[in-house]
């Protein structure tokens, strides 16, 4: 059965410092027990330090399949433990980097929309300490997926993922995130999805 691992949150702290000025980020999330309420644009005690490059409607809750986490482990030889690429859900028994754009998610009283790939950072490469991690995750095709939330409501850890929907066009996170950082003549291909978040489309119409 497709299931949520664990809700993971964190608070803006500093990871680093940069030309002499600390660098904030929430990146670093913990697991967290019980029902969480998510809505409006995030998960119930979740943040996000730069509001230009994250959150908002389209980059709501994060979420990144257990089974991406268990095959870095062997790629890096390393733990990973859960929320540790900073995703709210971590799940199992769903291909999260092979769901379809536009795809509805229900998981508790929670319904989630899949709209975008992440798109890897500085500070990703920081959390994982190798300055090499933002290209490497790049290129291994396991992005994980920003959901908007359609329904507002609470989930925890053990709740169901049931997708009520999937759209027929079949663009998949995976494929835009290889559109945006392997191969833009892809960019075509994926613009038929009309769920894709505008700021990921509107970086590909610059390749179509």
């Amino acid at each position: 059965m497709p299931e949520l691992v664990s809700v993971n949150v964190g608070t803006s702290q500093q990871i680093a410092v940069r030309r002499g000025r600390p660098m904030m980020s929430a990146i670093t999330k913990q697991p967290v027990a019980g029902r969480v309420r998510v809505e409006g644009v995030n998960v119930a005690g979740d943040a996000q330090a730069d509001l230009r490059v994250h959150g908002g409607p389209d980059k709501a809750v994060y979420a990144y399949a257990r089974e991406d986490s268990d095959w870095w482990e062997d790629v890096l030889g390393i733990d990973v433990p859960d929320g540790m690429f900073g995703e709210n859900l971590t799940t199992r028994g769903v291909d999260v980097s092979g769901a379809v754009i536009g795809e509805r998610w229900r998981i508790g009283t929670v319904e989630l929309e899949v709209c975008q790939p992440r798109q890897p950072c500085s500070k990703l490469g920081i959390r994982f300490g190798d300055g090499k991690m933002v290209k490497k995750f790049a290129h291994a095709s396991r992005p994980g997926a920003y959901l908007r939330i359609v329904t507002e409501g609470e989930l925890g850890a053990g709740d169901e993922i049931t997708v009520l929907s999937r759209p027929a066009h079949g663009v998949t996170v995976a494929l835009v995130s290889d559109a945006i950082f392997k191969d833009r003549g892809l960019a075509a291909q994926v613009l038929v999805a009309p769920e894709l978040s505008e700021d990921a489309a509107a970086d590909l119409r610059q390749a179509a």
